[in-house]
């Protein structure tokens, strides 16, 4: 059975730091994409970061491009995402997903797999 677990959220300060991190286990993950979501109240589930297999290419949101870096660690099946100069509208669940294949897409229809989130908090 496959999983993803995230762990890493939780209250900071606005310029502050988070790294979160996604375990798979189930399946090798390592050719496959990855990427993270999120989704505060009341909206809909946005694209955050996504990572190719093997971790060559990487796609970030507009919103978050300069701040937040997605990684991998094929050996550890774990996906990473460092979030730094954190802002309050980034407050929300942040969601691992991962695809069957090797496409990074930005869509949640683009993944197969996902985690149940956990919650960031930036406070300003």
């Amino acid at each position: 059975q496959v999983q993803l677990v995230e762990s890493g959220g939780g209250l900071v300060q606005a310029g502050g730091s988070l790294r979160l991190s996604c375990a798979a286990s189930g399946r090798t993950f390592s050719s496959s994409a990855m990427g993270w979501f999120r989704q505060a109240p009341g909206k809909e589930r946005e694209f955050v970061a996504a990572i190719g297999g093997g971790g060559g290419n990487t796609y970030y949101a507009d919103s978050v491009k300069g701040r937040f870096t997605i990684s991998r660690d094929s050996g550890k099946n774990t996906v990473y995402l460092q979030m730094n100069s954190l802002r309050p509208e980034d407050t929300a669940f942040y969601y691992c997903a991962a695809a069957a294949g090797t496409y990074y897409g930005s869509r949640p229809s683009d993944y197969t797999y996902w985690g149940r989130g956990t919650q960031v908090t930036v406070s300003s």
